[in-house]
């Protein structure tokens, strides 16, 4: 199958409303479509967003090193075989340069091998074929804006997991405010929290302690300097898993899985270089006992979709990061459909992404 040409669609996204963490504040995504075509006719999708500040914590690359590397593989791209372009991008590299980037690439790539093989993209990457769903979080932004309507509505609309953001304020103050969104929950809906590494062992010690008695799935990055004998010290006084993101291992060859000192990690392929490094380091972690979650990075409708084959590829019954389509005011494509807080993947082999043409000037 090989490669007629490769473009770049440049977008800017605003989002419905700021996106607040204690890392820090964004309200627009900008990124690329790396669209690959093939001489039989196909067409491949994968999303570059690299997140607005690369020196922030969860950062990736600057948007100059992503539109770099984008721009130098849409030029050599033309003339080669699929198969040979994932070989090459599965070589020995520094994928840490621009790892959203080539997640973009390879994305594609794996777009139109699926499609060749009559499959979607999630059977492509495990081997077999996978659920026509995943389980997904509701994502409600941050505590101190999270209101009691925001919560019934997650419920009602059918979200047994609801994911807030924590650490942007004092720690009792925000123990207080999950008490009182706690009492709305119906029986069996659970939250889980990303503090977004803000505080001291200390200060982390305390929030455990405080949701002892609360509905809680899972706390992200709770520790500054998460260091693996504070965060097992953490862990082994809490009942719920402890996970890691941003701070997490990004290698499968990584020396944490021998002595994992907590119980999750939370996988994002554009931070991992791709949806096969993700992939890999998945089996890694659950080689030595973790459970893994993805997650999107309020990427666009084919970044969201790409990360869902992941998880669907996973194969486990935890709720991923998702849902957060609603939190663009304008996307790439066709967002994929969130109904009782399940994803459903399009009935069509490969990526399943539809674009919006309007959306995607060619980056010429």
């Amino acid at each position: 199958m090989l490669i007629r040409n490769a473009r770049l669609h440049p977008y800017a996204l605003p989002l419905r409303a700021e996106w607040k963490t204690a890392a820090g504040a964004f309200a627009i995504r900008e990124g690329w479509l790396m669209h690959i075509e093939t001489e039989d006719g196909r067409s491949g999708y994968g999303d570059c967003a690299p997140l607005p500040d690369p020196n922030a914590q969860s950062g990736t690359e600057t948007a100059a090193q992503a539109h770099a590397a984008l721009d130098g593989y849409a030029r050599w791209l033309p003339g080669h075989s699929v198969a040979e372009a994932l070989q090459t991008l599965a070589l020995p590299g520094d994928i840490a340069l621009a790892p959203a980037a080539r997640c973009a690439i390879e994305c594609a790539l794996l777009d139109l091998a699926a499609q060749a093989a009559g499959v979607g993209l999630g059977h492509f990457l495990r081997g077999a074929p996978c659920a026509p769903d995943v389980a997904v979080n509701a994502a409600l932004g941050g505590l101190a804006a999270s209101s009691k309507d925001a919560v019934r509505k997650a419920c009602a609309d059918g979200f047994t997991v609801l994911k807030l953001k924590v650490g942007s304020a004092p720690v009792d103050a925000e123990i207080a405010h999950l008490q009182r969104l706690a009492e709305l929950l119906p029986g069996g809906t659970e939250l889980r929290l990303d503090a977004n590494r803000a505080w001291s062992e200390n200060d982390a010690a305390r929030f455990l302690a405080a949701c002892a008695g609360l509905p809680v799935e899972q706390l992200e990055e709770p520790l500054a300097d998460p260091q693996p004998a504070a965060l097992a010290r953490l862990q082994a006084a809490c009942a719920f898993p402890l996970a890691l993101d941003e701070s997490g291992p990004h290698d499968a060859a990584d020396p944490f899985f021998a002595a994992p000192p907590l119980r999750r990690l939370v996988i994002k392929p554009p931070r991992l270089g791709g949806l096969r490094p993700a992939l890999a380091l998945a089996h890694a972690a659950g080689a030595a006992g973790i459970d893994c979650v993805v997650t999107s990075s309020l990427d666009s409708a084919c970044g969201i979709l790409a990360a869902a084959h992941l998880a669907a590829a996973l194969g486990n019954d935890l709720a991923h990061g998702l849902a957060t389509a609603g939190w663009l005011a304008e996307d790439t494509g066709l967002a994929p459909r969130v109904q009782a807080g399940r994803l459903k993947f399009p009935d069509e082999p490969g990526l399943g992404f539809s674009p919006y043409g309007r959306t995607i000037p060619t980056d010429d």
